[in-house]
């Protein structure tokens, strides 16, 4: 089966050959480290619950403690693999009762989109943090009553944005920030694959909410928003469907869309299901450019800028992700760029109106 995380992975592998910590090497840099752990339950065990996993092997903060599944067989192979104990198992009928295990501080929530809403409610009413995956709900109106939940049982939500804490693009964001690259006046953001087996739950509406924009593309609507350093004010958007029998109503093929940010500068990008190759960002200034591409794969990422080749050295992104977030969860720590679900729910407006401007053909002024 084709889909957003076999792309990523095959980018992983074409990319060119760059720097690379070994994790060990990123243990080490951490190993005086004598703090608190963050103890993580993960919900929903498939492709990148497992990618999660593997990679907090090597994390110092944060430790797999936990499964939720409705699969018992599946289960039964993450407590060998991960040393997990039965009392920590759940299904999706009795996982309400974590409320009752000291030993489960967050849940990372990776289950298909429109199954989100309701299981960040029901964590969170267990008295659970939580970690949900993006995008973090299917419209602005579940994302926001997500986040209400969470304030009201007094527990924190912050969502998968691992891009937030890579190297390169911390670098880009650090270049723009002083100076380096003058007044910002253009992004580009291209995201897309072809995407294979019709009957995944990525081209189902009730499940997805969407195609393609639900998938990829919201890498380039954060992805604009953290380069440029604004949050656009209106957009623009267009569709085109192909494949009407693959890509059924409600389920995007291709969607380009526009932005316009309150200092002048636009930004054009691409989501689509239905080409291959496209994973890139572009920034540029008035003093100079910056460019990734690999952008959002798992990486190594490959960027340059107008002062030359990014080398910031590669670690697996979900290992950095997840001890950051311990650090954000644990001690307060704030993240350059916010990974909470406010940062996400601005995402999810740009969404809606992008499909509002879908659907009417008019540019769609938005306030976030």
């Amino acid at each position: 089966m084709n889909s957003r995380r076999d792309f990523l992975q095959k980018i992983a592998a074409t990319a060119m050959v760059m720097p690379l910590m070994p994790l060990a090497g990123w243990a080490t840099r951490m190993n005086n480290y004598d703090g608190p752990v963050l103890r993580v339950a993960i919900m929903g065990l498939g492709s990148y619950a497992n990618r999660v996993a593997d990679a907090m092997q090597s994390c110092v903060k944060a430790k797999l403690v936990g499964v939720i599944s409705g699969t018992p067989a599946k289960i039964k192979d993450w407590q060998g693999r991960f040393a997990i104990p039965e009392k920590n198992c759940y299904n999706y009928e009795n996982f309400d009762q974590i409320k009752n295990n000291a030993d489960i501080d967050v849940v990372y929530i990776t289950t298909p989109n429109a199954l989100h809403h309701d299981q960040v409610i029901r964590v969170a009413a267990a008295g659970k943090h939580v970690i949900c995956e993006k995008p973090m709900a299917i419209n602005a109106r579940e994302g926001q009553e997500m986040i209400d939940a969470c304030k009201k049982a007094k527990v924190q939500l912050l969502v998968g944005y691992r891009m937030h804490f890579e190297p390169k693009t911390l670098e880009i964001i650090r270049m723009r920030k002083a100076g380096e690259l003058g007044k910002i006046l253009f992004f580009q953001g291209q995201c897309g694959f072809k995407i294979g087996d019709p009957t995944q739950w990525r081209l189902n509406k009730q499940l997805a909410g969407g195609g393609s924009m639900m998938d990829i593309g919201i890498y380039a609507i954060n992805g604009s928003r953290y380069m440029v350093g604004e949050d656009p004010i209106w957009v623009t958007a267009q569709e085109t469907k192909t494949d009407p029998v693959k890509f059924k109503a409600g389920v995007d093929e291709t969607i380009q869309f526009q932005l316009g940010f309150p200092g002048g500068a636009v930004a054009s990008c691409l989501s689509t299901y239905n080409m291959n190759n496209l994973d890139r960002f572009f920034l540029d200034g008035e003093k100079g450019y910056a460019e990734l591409w690999p952008s959002t794969g798992y990486g190594p990422i490959k960027g340059r800028t107008s002062k030359g080749e990014l080398t910031q050295p590669h670690v697996t992104h979900q290992t950095v992700q997840m001890d950051e977030m311990a650090g954000i969860l644990l001690e307060g720590k704030q993240p350059i760029v916010p990974v909470n679900g406010e940062e996400a729910l601005k995402d999810l407006k740009i969404i809606d109106a992008i499909y509002k401007a879908v659907k009417t053909g008019q540019k769609v002024n938005l306030s976030i």
